[in-house]
């Protein structure tokens, strides 16, 4: 089998290139950009893969406030140049999305299955909603809807939010971080097993894979600094305190029951389980 992964130079894609080994072909910046149609369908159409896992977006979710022709470009363009080649080839084409697709208020802390309607706020949220819409027309096709990924550093992308925790923690000063945005950060190697069961199956749709549980971003700090026996000066704001430009989902956990009913499904340790992984890859 051979395996496109579109950003390859990103957490998940450098990952997913790993894993999959000499199955995999990454494709990225320069050399291959997905707002490109005839470049996407040529260079997808010499490979011809059986699958093609695109991990490439925009994300920078305040800037595509400021620039949301630059973020549907890639989120929503992009994506239709790639499931335009899928569908020429007739491959499976595996989309990732994100929690962001979803809002839910506090107070109604039910996680959120693959059937909820979606409730997108601010252009990154729409515009991967409208990705996922695009990938929906495909016959064989899976929507991967994730959250807060990390995993180990590209230079490309810059750092995490675990690493920019650790950083932040040698500086003595009061690091501010929201405690009222709940969601489930999840460690990239889990993600990328997922990903690599469920393209070995024909159970196509719609499936959220994030690490098990839910928190807070300052409980996942403190999680952080307790795991990793740091003191730091941790201070709990509100997203209101926090002033982003577009809105952040309140609510937006994920439940796996789909992804986990699978036969021989690979497990989606806890969020705890994760930092603790990524803690002892940062020793290594």
């Amino acid at each position: 089998m051979k395996i496109a992964v579109v950003g390859s130079n990103g957490q998940l894609g450098s990952e997913l290139c790993r894993q999959l080994s000499e199955t995999a072909v990454g494709l990225d910046l320069p050399r291959f950009d997905i707002t490109c149609r005839d470049d996407v369908v040529e260079r997808l159409s010499e490979l011809q893969p059986q699958v093609i896992i695109n991990t490439a977006a925009y994300t920078q979710v305040d800037k595509a406030e400021e620039l949301p022709s630059l973020c549907r470009s890639v989120n929503v363009d992009g994506v239709s140049n790639l499931v335009l080649a899928a569908s020429i080839l007739n491959c499976t084409f595996v989309q990732i999305s994100s929690d962001y697709v979803f809002d839910r208020d506090v107070g109604q802390r039910t996680p959120f299955k693959e059937t909820d309607a979606a409730n997108p706020r601010g252009v990154y949220a729409s515009t991967k909603l409208e990705g996922e819409k695009l990938t929906g027309d495909l016959e064989k096709h899976f929507i991967v809807r994730t959250c807060g990924l990390y995993g180990r550093n590209t230079s490309a992308h810059g750092k995490n939010f675990v690493d920019t925790m650790l950083k932040l923690a040698t500086q003595d000063i009061p690091i501010r971080v929201v405690g009222d945005q709940y969601c489930t950060p999840s460690y990239v190697p889990h993600i990328a097993r997922a990903i690599r069961f469920l393209i070995e199956t024909d159970a196509y749709g719609t499936y959220h894979v994030v690490n098990s549980g839910e928190t807070t971003w300052h409980d996942f700090a403190a999680e952080i600094f307790r795991q990793a026996d740091i003191p730091a000066r941790l201070v709990r704001i509100t997203t209101a305190e926090y002033a982003a430009l577009p809105p952040r989902p309140k609510y937006s956990v994920l439940d796996t029951s789909k992804y986990c009913s699978l036969p021989n499904a690979p497990a989606l340790p806890s969020w705890q389980e994760g930092i603790a992984e990524y803690l002892k890859l940062r020793m290594e």
